[in-house]
């Protein structure tokens, strides 16, 4: 990564990477964008949009605030909201099975990112798998633990739809090279998801060989059809799990993207309860557990209803912009080889463009002039350390965003049309 993306703070301070996104609206700030700006067209967001949407119910926009809520709460969460959490994925995942998740199953984090920092805190001297492209913030998650974690890469092949075969993860598990294995399922940035038979090996796999999960859950809701309608429900490991005390699998997910409130910092994660403990435990050092406040509006979200009143209506949205950006990138020679089977975003290569738009940085400069946002490829190729050197393979792919209103996003494809149209 250039020294353009890094903070120089002084001698007592490391640089400190941005994230992609991060990046992104920083440079953008530069040009006078702000949060709401009406001019500006953010398909870089990593956020759904969070007004108002057709067939949702209204928006929670106020929570009690009892006296108990201005004192520490619980490091693992309050009760109450671990309880509904593990009804919530009984009643989703688990009908019928024997084995039912339980509150000492969950444990509540302010958001998912310190969900996961808590994870990678409690985790041993291990070997971990991990996949490119994947999310951003993996990479300095693992850069704070290369002394107990070594990285494991598996890089994804357009040939195999950007997704990670299960029978390449076994190998290197059944020959003793891998302990864990970290995922986002579905898949930030490239829009796929194991599903069926697929995510059952993986869970399979697990089980049989003791390899830890950590499935990275957030997208779980924003499930298509291959035709880039809306899918008939969420997809989640904790179907495939046997027993929740003893499948190795650590499940993370939360209000974040699903349930579209990704202000109230409102995560967790779903396990055996003998691994879901002590992450909880490192709450004391890193974070001293979550707001009551926050948990306590959470409730009201996770309601049965209400979530799936929310996540149908989401799925209806979110494939219908899928579809209109889809269309319209391809219209203007940006190639799509796996339309979006989940998540927000759409991975597309630009090698099909004159230059310098076939170049991700100089696309993404030139769209900023105009201000629209997008995040280049390369953000997403997962290097901890720094080990891998040269240029990314990812330097000619792009995700773009259809997190925005179809309004605020079709404003940005239009633009994007007029500036390859001079090109």
């Amino acid at each position: 990564m250039s020294e353009s993306n890094k903070s120089t703070c002084g001698s007592a301070l490391r640089a400190v990477p941005y994230m992609g996104v991060i990046y992104v609206v920083a440079e953008a700030v530069k040009l006078g964008f702000y949060n709401g700006h009406p001019d500006w067209s953010n398909l870089g967001q990593g956020q759904p949009e969070v007004g108002p949407m057709e067939g949702a119910p209204p928006r929670i926009s106020s929570v009690e605030i009892r006296p108990e809520d201005h004192a520490y709460g619980p490091l693992e969460g309050v009760p109450e909201l671990r309880a509904r959490v593990a009804d919530h994925y009984n009643r989703l995942f688990r009908r019928g099975k024997a084995s039912q998740y339980g509150p000492e199953n969950v444990a509540i984090a302010q958001g998912g990112r310190l969900a996961l920092t808590r994870a990678f805190a409690a985790l041993g001297q291990i070997r971990m798998g991990y996949q490119t492209p994947d999310y951003t913030a993996y990479e300095d998650l693992f850069n704070y633990h290369l002394g107990r974690i070594e990285p494991v890469l598996f890089e994804t092949r357009e040939e195999d739809g950007f997704l990670v075969p299960s029978r390449r993860i076994a190998e290197a598990a059944r020959e003793g090279r891998l302990d864990a294995y970290l995922v986002s399922n579905p898949c930030n940035p490239t829009g796929q998801a194991l599903v069926g038979e697929d995510l059952a090996a993986l869970v399979a796999l697990s089980r049989e060989t003791n390899l830890c999960l950590l499935m990275d859950e957030f997208y779980s809701h924003f499930i298509y059809s291959p035709g880039m309608e809306a899918g008939s429900g969420p997809v989640s490991s904790a179907c495939e799990v046997e027993d929740v005390e003893k499948d190795p699998v650590l499940i993370f997910d939360g209000l974040t993207k699903g349930y579209r409130y990704p202000g109230w910092r409102v995560g967790w994660v779903l396990g055996p309860s003998h691994m879901v403990e002590p992450l909880a435990r490192t709450a004391s050092a890193l974070d001293g557990g979550p707001s009551r406040i926050a948990q306590r509006a959470a409730m009201s979200a996770l309601e049965p209803a209400q979530a799936d009143q929310e996540t149908d209506a989401l799925r209806v949205c979110f494939a219908a912009k899928a579809k209109v950006m889809v269309r319209r990138l391809e219209a203007m020679g940006i190639r799509v080889p796996h339309p979006p089977q989940a998540t927000f975003y759409v991975w597309a290569s630009l090698d099909s463009l004159p230059a310098p738009f076939n170049d991700a940085q100089e696309f993404f400069r030139r769209a900023l002039a105009r201000k629209v946002m997008t995040v280049p490829g390369e953000f997403f190729d997962v290097n901890p350390g720094e080990a891998r050197e040269g240029d990314s393979p990812l330097r000619q792919w792009m995700r773009f965003s259809f997190g925005p209103d179809m309004d605020n996003m079709n404003q940005g494809l239009d633009r994007l049309e007029a500036m390859l149209a001079k090109a």
